[in-house]
C-alpha cells in the first residue's frame, strides 16, 4: 500500500497520504504506476460521453487528464524538448531543463503532441462500434489503454540498469528500482488487460470486409477490438523505449522530466495506432 500511495500521490491529484518515501517504496510505486493510469483513464474518459463532435469530447478528455496529473507530464515533455533541442552537452542540457520557463522547442513539442493526441482520440471515438457498455461507446477503451501504457513506460524507465542523469530530484529516487522480471510481468498484465478491455467493449465485433467499422464509419483496417488495443499498447511502449534510449544517450540517464516525456510519448503513440487500426 505504501507503493500504491506513493504512485497515486506522485502521478495524480488523487488525495492520498504518503507515509513512507524511499527507494524500495519508489520501486513498488513505479511497478504499480499502470494502476494509477487505469484510474486516470477511467475518470478522464467521462467527457467522451457528452453529446457533441468527437473532437470536442477528445479535447475535454485530454484537458481533464492534464488537470488530474497537474500537467506534470506535459511540463516534462516541454523541458526535455528544450534540453535535447538545444544541442548542448548533457550538463548544459540538464541545466536548461531545470529552468522554469519554456522555450521554442518545448512549445512546438506540446502543440504537436496535444494536437496528435486529440485528433487520434477523436478518430477512435468517431469509429467506435456501438453495442458495448455506455462508458466504452465513444473511444473510452482507447483512452484508458493509452493512459495505462503511458504509466507502463515509467515501469520500464525505472528498471534496473537505467541510471539517473543527475544526483538529485525524482530521477535519483526511482531510477533502477524495478527489477527486469517485474517489468516484464507488469507488461504482460497490461497487454492481457488491454485484450480483456477490447473484448468487453466490442465482443466479437471485428470490422467487416472493406475496412468499414461495424457502425459504418470509415476505418483503415477494422481489426477486432482486443487486437487494436494490444497493438496500441505495444506500439506506445515501443515508442517510449526509443525515446528513453535517446535520452540516456544524450543525458546519461533519466530525470523527472524524462519520465514525464515518456508518459506523453507512449500515450500519443498508443492513441495514434488505435485510431489507425480501429
Amino acid at each position: 500500500m505504501h507503493g500504491l500511495r506513493f504512485a497515486a500521490g506522485t502521478l495524480s491529484v488523487f488525495p492520498v497520504r504518503v507515509e513512507r518515501v524511499d527507494r524500495e517504496v519508489a520501486g513498488r510505486a513505479m511497478a504499480l504506476a499502470p494502476l494509477v493510469g487505469l484510474a486516470l483513464g477511467a475518470v478522464a474518459s467521462l467527457p467522451l460521453l457528452l453529446p457533441g463532435p468527437p473532437l470536442l469530447g477528445a479535447a475535454l478528455a485530454l484537458g481533464l487528464l492534464a488537470a488530474l496529473t497537474r500537467g506534470l507530464h506535459l511540463d516534462g515533455l516541454a523541458d526535455l524538448a528544450d534540453g535535447l533541442g538545444s544541442g548542448k552537452p548533457a550538463p548544459q542540457a540538464l541545466d536548461i531543463m531545470k529552468k522554469s520557463d519554456i522555450g521554442p522547442f518545448g512549445v512546438v513539442a506540446l502543440a504537436f503532441t496535444l494536437l496528435i493526441q486529440a485528433a487520434a482520440l477523436s478518430a477512435a471515438g468517431a469509429c467506435a462500434p456501438a453495442g458495448g457498455p455506455a462508458l466504452f461507446a465513444a473511444g473510452a477503451p482507447v483512452l484508458v489503454t493509452a493512459c495505462v501504457t503511458g504509466r507502463l513506460a515509467l515501469t520500464w524507465a525505472c528498471r534496473a540498469g537505467v541510471p539517473a542523469a543527475r544526483p538529485g530530484g525524482l530521477g535519483v529516487l526511482v531510477a533502477g528500482t524495478v527489477r527486469a522480471r517485474t517489468a516484464w510481468l507488469v507488461t504482460l498484465a497490461v497487454l492481457a488487460g488491454a485484450a480483456a478491455l477490447g473484448w468487453a467493449a466490442w465482443p466479437a465485433r471485428p470490422g467487416p470486409p472493406g475496412g468499414a467499422s461495424p457502425t459504418g464509419a470509415p476505418g483503415l483496417i477494422g481489426l477486432p477490438g482486443p487486437a487494436v488495443l494490444v497493438a496500441g499498447a505495444a506500439a506506445g511502449l515501443g515508442a517510449a523505449l526509443v525515446m528513453l534510449r535517446h535520452a540516456r544517450r544524450r543525458l546519461g540517464g533519466v530525470t523527472g522530466d524524462v519520465l514525464g516525456a515518456l508518459v506523453e510519448t507512449a500515450t500519443a503513440a498508443t492513441l495514434v495506432v488505435c485510431a489507425v487500426l480501429g
